[in-house]
């Protein structure tokens, strides 16, 4: 796509219409990372115990300093924080806060989200790990303790050794296809991921994902975008639902990897956002 060869960045897109079926893409089938998509499979899982009786949403939880990942929400708190199991979920979806994820995950059980990948026929989404053993195995790759000093590394590593970190192979990390995406976002909007309380649940918390600088981006103000962020250092990921005021509902899975370190991230972000638009112009032109 134009869009994406003037930044110079390699891209892949799968946008689907909801009510018709109707699919545009490139590199749709291509196996791909997803980062902090897995989210959307975890959190299912949680609303999905929840709506079961198995877990009880208000379950208290303490966050503290052993178990802080890096990033954003619980991760930068200075002190010990309580919340609900609940509330890690609406942090993991809203500031992708890797933290609360993880202590979800382990409250969930990570073993189950492959079998709930199998269960809702998406045969070519790979979950290997927890946010934990993701950014650990990142860290570890680079020889570096933590996410401080994987920053102070990271800067100085030639591309190919970038390239070859396992966190940028979908054989050797959490991983899908565009396409597989797609389907696990129509398959929650259509109350077929289980029960409707726990999809509902799901919509519900990527509704209020804070980053607007990628889906969002493309589209207006009358346009409600609920989505999910993926990011890596030179990645940049979103899957999510697309929503008009007329109804019509389309379901986007996008990404591109910049081949130049000095690519702004933010002009990437744009041009996500212009090709997911360009995308769903073309299925309500049809």
């Amino acid at each position: 796509m134009e869009i994406f060869d003037k930044l110079d960045v390699d891209a892949w897109l799968h946008a689907v219409d909801l009510g018709t079926g109707r699919e545009i893409g490139f590199g749709a089938d291509d196996p791909v990372v997803i980062a902090s998509i897995v989210k959307v499979l975890l959190v299912l899982e949680f609303a999905r115990q929840v709506a079961a009786g198995q877990l009880d949403p208000a379950e208290r939880v303490v966050v503290r300093a052993a178990d802080r990942l890096g990033g954003w929400g619980t991760a930068g708190c200075a002190d010990d924080v309580e919340l609900s199991l609940r509330d890690l979920a609406y942090f993991a979806m809203s500031v992708s806060d890797n933290t609360a994820a993880d202590l979800l995950a382990q409250r969930v059980g990570p073993d189950l989200l492959p079998v709930l990948a199998a269960e809702l026929g998406l045969p070519r989404t790979q979950v290997i790990g927890s946010p934990r053993q993701v950014l650990e195995s990142l860290f570890a790759d680079v020889g570096a303790r933590d996410a401080d000093e994987f920053a102070r590394v990271f800067g100085d590593l030639p591309d190919d050794q970038i390239r070859a970190l396992r966190v940028y192979d979908p054989a050797r990390t959490n991983s899908s296809t565009p396409r597989e995406l797609t389907r696990l976002l129509t398959l929650i909007w259509h109350d077929q991921a289980g029960p409707p309380a726990a999809c509902a649940m799901v919509r519900d918390w990527m509704s209020r994902q804070l980053s607007r600088t990628r889906l969002p981006s493309g589209f207006p103000p009358s346009v409600r975008v609920a989505g999910k962020t993926g990011t890596l250092p030179g990645l940049h990921l979103e899957a999510g639902v697309v929503e008009y005021p007329d109804g019509g509902r389309y379901a986007v899975a996008i990404g591109a990897r910049t081949r130049r370190p000095d690519t702004r991230g933010i002009d990437v972000d744009l041009a996500i956002g212009q090709a997911a638009r360009t995308a769903v112009d073309t299925l309500r032109s049809v």
